[in-house]
């Protein structure tokens, strides 16, 4: 009985990956990046066609979310180590409740992390990218268009093969 309700479960869960996939609810490869503005740290607004030109990574996380705290420190590295060859875009999903531009700002100052973060204050980049949930990665090519995007916590090995691809290594 267990045994069938096991496989059940992951036959329901396979429609629904299945079904969300078909819908075209995450960003498709090949597309190019949707519009968005986002806020800086100064507060200043940052369009997204402000960063083509460039490999681009768009992370979306939260400072509650534990798979998106416990990837934090490999963006942090990778995002020193390929410096200006890759525009990190750590997005905040600031709902000025759990997450609040002041705070977040705490949380990333006192983990000493130096990477680039973005508030999505009014839920503009979320709902480009159609974020459903965190944390979810974008890699973006040159070009401004999809390479992939992934859902769930990364690791830096993970992390280091999408970014070298699209850097051509």
């Amino acid at each position: 009985m267990r045994k069938c309700v096991f496989l059940a479960f992951f036959a329901l869960l396979a429609l629904v990956v299945r079904a969300q996939d078909e819908s075209g609810d995450l960003v498709k490869e090949g597309q190019q990046m949707p519009a968005f503005t986002i806020v800086n740290d100064n507060g200043t607004q940052v369009p997204s066609s402000s960063l083509k030109g460039k490999v681009i990574l768009v992370n979306f996380f939260a400072t509650w979310c534990p798979p998106c705290k416990q990837e934090l420190p490999d963006f942090d590295k990778l995002c020193k180590e390929y410096g200006d060859r890759v525009v990190f875009m750590m997005v905040n999903l600031t709902d000025g409740y759990r997450d609040t531009v002041d705070g977040t700002k705490r949380f990333v100052s006192g983990k000493g992390y130096t990477f680039p973060v973005y508030f999505d204050t009014k839920d503009n980049a979320a709902s480009a990218y159609n974020v459903s949930s965190i944390p979810q990665t974008t890699f973006i090519d040159a070009n401004g268009n999809i390479y992939t995007t992934r859902i769930g916590a990364m690791n830096e090995a993970t992390l280091r093969i999408y970014l070298n691809a699209l850097l051509g290594n």
